[in-house]
């Protein structure tokens, strides 16, 4: 039986919340302006959306300001570094290379979103040009820029997400290795996973 409070058509949709915004039309833009250069070059962390056969991937990136490179006002460079090898996002740009892309500056309200198609790259000179410690990513992808947009403060402004008294301690929520040995019924031992994170994470952080 039809929901009759579901919305299932554009048109009703659109009226529900009217035009948008002038501003909000002539930001986007087909290209990466050196306003907009300036947030990714601002930038240590990332979310990345993909879709593939299998469904729908979002994953975060994150390494030093900066990381991801603006080649030119169309192409993004970004590392892929070490991670737990699932290659989710990687999987699905194989089959779909459609891929966006939001940019966080912590501190910064606004957001900076990019839309485009990406391809993996495994060229020794680029991964080079990406080491830290002596250490290269295990790919790069080339991100084909289609559109750029900076998205308003509101949602952050709303969630607090800068604000020191909005962050909670650790020990507030349930543990990775606690998580692991529900899951599994005890077949992963979770407290030597937590053990042994700590470590793990700094020598395998590239």
């Amino acid at each position: 039986m039809k929901d009759n409070f579901q919305i299932s058509d554009i048109e009703t949709l659109e009226r529900l919340y009217g035009k948008p915004a002038e501003a909000s039309i002539k930001k986007e833009i087909a290209y990466v302006h050196p306003h907009y250069q300036r947030f990714i070059e601002a930038s240590p962390f990332a979310v990345i959306a993909t879709s593939g056969p299998e469904g729908l991937d979002v994953s975060p990136r994150g390494d030093q300001i900066g990381f991801v490179q603006v080649e030119n006002e169309k192409t993004l460079l970004l590392p892929d570094r070490r991670g737990n090898n699932r290659i989710d996002s990687l999987r699905n740009i194989i089959s779909d290379p459609r891929v966006a892309v939001i940019f966080f500056v912590p501190g910064i309200g606004e957001t900076l979103r990019v839309n485009g198609k990406a391809e993996i790259l495994i060229d020794p000179a680029l991964l080079h040009r990406f080491s830290v410690d002596g250490k290269v990513p295990r790919s790069v992808l080339r991100i084909h820029v289609e559109s750029v947009f900076f998205q308003c403060s509101r949602a952050v402004m709303r969630s607090r997400l800068w604000e020191a008294d909005q962050h909670i301690d650790r020990s507030a929520l349930p543990s990775l290795g606690t998580i692991l040995s529900d899951l599994t019924m005890g077949e992963l031992d979770g407290k030597q996973y937590d053990k042994e994170l700590p470590d793990r994470l700094k020598t395998t952080m590239y």
